[in-house]
């Protein structure tokens, strides 16, 4: 009798227990959005001078953030950060939230654990089909350089790039590469937004409905206009 209560006791404990954990995840992709507005919103701001150019944002077919983009080790060492990607539709509304992983190896004198945020801008169909694929590596069949900076700039953009990369720390805002790293569709944090695991570029296409909630509808509206005061 006492070892069955033992058990029972054991297990609702157990449950318990998890149960932090279970709403930690649930939130996890809703943070991870949050995050990426702030991150946009600041990056693409009229007061950020070095911030993504106008033509840029005007012509960019895609826009993926990775907030907070972790690396550690010495010369060596690893690196992985959850984004989210939106895309320009027909119709020059955005789609909703797509989330991804980036991965894979750094280079470079790190002495300790650096944290980093990225965002990508996807300027042609060749970087268009190579993100709706829900995997790609950067820089490996689908061209990257790191981004002109300053909101005017324009002479510096490169025209063959189908993607151009930057890089936030501690507030400031630099073109970046990124070429090695591997970007997958995360499959985990999908089923949380979508309750399903849809395919990523029927997302990117606009084919699922925007998730319910304010998190991923300020995500794109963030995009959205950022993309539209460029343009104007």
């Amino acid at each position: 009798m006492r070892k069955s209560i033992a058990i029972l006791s054991a297990g609702i404990f157990a449950a318990a227990a998890s149960m932090p954990a279970m709403a930690q995840d649930e939130n996890k992709a809703n943070t991870e959005l949050d995050r990426a507005t702030t991150m946009i919103q600041g990056i693409t701001s009229p007061e950020a001078k070095a911030g993504i150019p106008d033509v840029v944002l005007r012509n960019a077919k895609c826009v993926a953030v990775v907030p907070k983009m972790l690396k550690g080790g010495f010369v060596v060492g690893a690196q992985h950060g959850d984004g989210v990607a939106t895309c320009r539709m027909a119709d020059g509304r955005w789609s909703p939230p797509a989330p991804f992983q980036l991965s894979g190896a750094t280079f470079g004198a790190q002495i300790g654990g650096e944290e980093q945020g990225y965002v990508m801008m996807v300027m042609n169909d060749h970087g268009l089909q190579g993100l709706e694929s829900g995997h790609f590596k950067v820089g490996a069949g689908i061209d990257a350089a790191a981004g002109p900076v300053g909101r005017e700039a324009s002479g510096g953009v490169a025209p063959n790039a189908s993607i151009l990369t930057y890089s936030t720390a501690k507030g400031a805002y630099i073109g970046a590469t990124l070429n090695g790293a591997e970007f997958n569709e995360d499959h985990g944090r999908t089923k949380e937004l979508y309750g399903n695991d849809v395919r990523f570029n029927a997302i990117l296409d606009g084919k699922v409905e925007m998730p319910e909630g304010g998190p991923a509808r300020e995500f794109v509206r963030a995009v959205n206009h950022a993309a539209t005061q460029a343009s104007r």
